[in-house]
C-alpha cells in the first residue's frame, strides 16, 4: 500500500501495533528502488499476512523521509509498536530481505528473557515492574543490582537491559539515560 504524510500514522505506527509493518522509501527515478520492490513485495507476500508491506515515495512525502533519517534509497524500516526494530538501505539479495523479515518477526528478546525470568524466580521485582508497565523502574533495579552482583550475574543484568533498550527504543530518552548508567555500572 502506499502511504503518505497523511496516513503513515494510522497506516504504519498505528497498525504496527497489531502486525510489523515494513516500509520501503523510495523514489520513481531510483533503479534499485525498482530493483528491490519485487523482492521484498515477493517476502512479504510468502509471510501470509504476518508483516505487512508499505511504500513511501520521498519525493512525495520529503517530511516523512526527514523524520525517519532517509538519507539514502531505497531505505527499508520495519515497525513493531510504533518504533523502528530494523532497517536497511540499498537493493538487497532474496536471500537477505528473507533474513531481514525473519528477524523482524521473531519474537523480542525482552519478551522472551522476562518469560524466563518469571519462570526461575530470577528478579522478581524487575518483572513485577515490567508486569506493571513501568520499563523505567525495571531498568533502575537492573541497574543497582550489578555493581554488587558476580561476573554471571552481571552479564544476566547486562543481557536483561539491553533486551529492554531495543523494546523500549533506541531513540526514547529512558534509554539514553539508563544506557550511560548501565555503562557506569559495569565499567
Amino acid at each position: 500500500m502506499d502511504v503518505t504524510e497523511l496516513t503513515f500514522d494510522e497506516a504504519v505506527l498505528a497498525r504496527s501495533r497489531e502486525v510489523p509493518v515494513v516500509v520501503d522509501f523510495w523514489a520513481e527515478w531510483c533503479g534499485p528502488c525498482h530493483a528491490l520492490a519485487p523482492v521484498l513485495e515477493g517476502e512479504v507476500e510468502s509471510r501470509g499476512g504476518a508483516v505487512e508491506l508499505a511504500k513511501v515515495d520521498v519525493d512525495a512525502n520529503p517530511g516523512l523521509a526527514g523524520q525517519f533519517g532517509v538519507s539514502g534509497i531505497p531505505a527499508v524500516k520495519a515497525f513493531r509498536d510504533g518504533k523502528v526494530v530494523k532497517e536497511f538501505v540499498g537493493a538487497q539479495s532474496p536471500t537477505s530481505v528473507s533474513a531481514f523479515l525473519d528477524a523482524v518477526l521473531e519474537p523480542p528478546r525482552a519478551d522472551e528473557l522476562v518469560e524466563e525470568l518469571r519462570a526461575s524466580g530470577e528478579l522478581p521485582e524487575v518483572v513485577q515492574a515490567l508486569d506493571a508497565g513501568d520499563p523505567e523502574r525495571a531498568l533502575g533495579l537492573l541497574v543497582e543490582a550489578v555493581p554488587s552482583a558476580e561476573p554471571p550475574e552481571r552479564e544476566r543484568l547486562r543481557e536483561v537491559a539491553v533486551a529492554l533498550f531495543e523494546r523500549i527504543g533506541q531513540d526514547d530518552p529512558v534509554v539514553a539515560t539508563y544506557r550511560r548508567r548501565l555503562a557506569a555500572a559495569l565499567y
